[in-house]
């Protein structure tokens, strides 16, 4: 895909005046993503609201708000960020509160501001419906079926706590639902696989479905991945909606800033153990903890010429973890102290998941705006790693 800069020019024009490491936000490569939201509800009627479980820097919301519906949230405080920052409901925008388990005290807060209430179970929206009166309340519904490359993130794995199972208890309790929400997919690129479950959705709980106002997809469709056949998907939505005469929402978090994110790192130090490594001023356990969850290979998008021979290198991290590692990489030429190493994709489910570990410092946040000016919104210090502690 073209832009306007690639991201190792960006990084060696703004060497001298941004300190690593950091995390990078690119509006034009975000906005790239908000046209398909936006063109999958224009084609299909499906609205899109943030998932701030996956990405909540707030910073860029006033170009993420002009494209999508608002926001859902898997906690109190993720709700209030979203109906804070994302816009409120006299803009039209909405704020969905879900959580896995609320509190009393939660769901009084909620309610003064949430356009929607999610429960998990029936058993706390038989508890709390009362309080949550006067606004329009959802169920999460476990389907049993589900698209996950890892047991980890599978939400309908054995013994699942994420939704109701039991038909009989969702029946008992319809009359109170507004709609429902089948959060089932978890970096699902796959629109055959989407397909069979929205056919099971149907045939299992059509009857419930033509009662409700509205039913969430959730979120983990990567539907802005390159490639992805958005037409054909845009096709399938609109026909569950019509088939069931329903609101459709989606929930996108990874889909909505993929490939929008960097973490620019900066070599310290070469060592050799059989294979020469990089060890960098970042963390993957504790500033991209999913590479280490999920023991996959960070991106990054090697430069290309400059050598006629190629040098393997493995990136890691400076935590004593001995896991902390970013991945091994053929670049085409040698790494030293100083050089700088931009790890793409790492917007998702890395600045909201940061953590102090080894006191490593945190990432300063920056932003490349749309009309190319370079902000840094955010740094971190001693003293704020102090008062995060006791």
């Amino acid at each position: 895909m073209f832009f306007k800069q690639s991201i190792w020019d960006f990084v060696k024009e703004r060497a001298t005046e941004l300190s690593t490491p950091y995390y990078l936000l690119d509006e034009e490569r975000l906005l790239r993503n908000m046209e398909k939201i936006a063109y999958v509800k224009d084609k299909s009627g499906a609205k899109s609201v943030l998932a701030l479980k996956c990405f909540s820097s707030w910073t860029v919301f006033p170009l993420m708000s002009k494209y999508m519906d608002g926001t859902t949230s898997s906690s109190l405080f993720e709700a209030m960020l979203g109906y804070e920052k994302f816009g409120l409901p006299g803009q039209g925008k909405e704020t969905h509160a879900y959580s896995v388990a609320f509190s009393e005290e939660e769901v009084r807060e909620v309610r003064k501001f949430a356009t929607k209430i999610i429960f998990n179970s029936v058993s706390q929206l038989k508890r709390f419906h009362d309080i949550a009166k006067g606004i329009p309340v959802g169920l999460r519904i476990n389907p049993g079926v589900s698209y996950s490359h890892f047991a980890l993130a599978d939400p309908a794995r054995k013994f699942s706590r994420l939704g109701s199972v039991s038909m009989a208890e969702i029946e008992e309790i319809s009359d109170s639902l507004s709609g429902v929400m089948f959060h089932c997919n978890c970096e699902n690129d796959d629109l055959g696989a989407l397909s069979k479950i929205l056919n099971t959705i149907s045939e299992k709980y059509g009857e419930l479905l033509r009662k409700l106002d509205w039913v969430t997809l959730g979120g983990g469709i990567y539907f802005t991945k390159e490639g992805y056949p958005l037409d054909s998907f845009c096709e399938i939505l609109k026909e569950f909606s019509e088939k069931h005469d329903t609101q459709v929402y989606l929930e996108p978090g990874e889909s909505a800033i993929t490939r929008a994110g960097f973490l620019v790192t900066k070599v310290l130090d070469i060592v050799h153990n059989e294979i020469d490594i990089a060890i960098v001023d970042a963390a993957a356990n504790v500033h991209m903890p999913d590479l280490v969850a999920y023991q996959e290979d960070a991106k990054i998008d090697l430069p290309g010429g400059g050598s006629k021979t190629e040098h393997k290198y493995q990136i890691a991290g400076r935590t004593c973890l001995a896991g902390d590692i970013f991945g091994t990489y053929t670049f085409p030429g040698t790494l030293n102290p100083g050089d700088l190493i931009p790890i793409a994709d790492a917007a998702g489910y890395t600045i909201v998941q940061k953590t102090w570990f080894n006191g490593v410092p945190m990432p300063s946040i920056v932003v490349k705006r749309l009309d190319g000016k370079v902000e840094v919104v955010r740094t971190f210090t001693y003293e704020e790693y102090l008062n995060n502690l006791s």
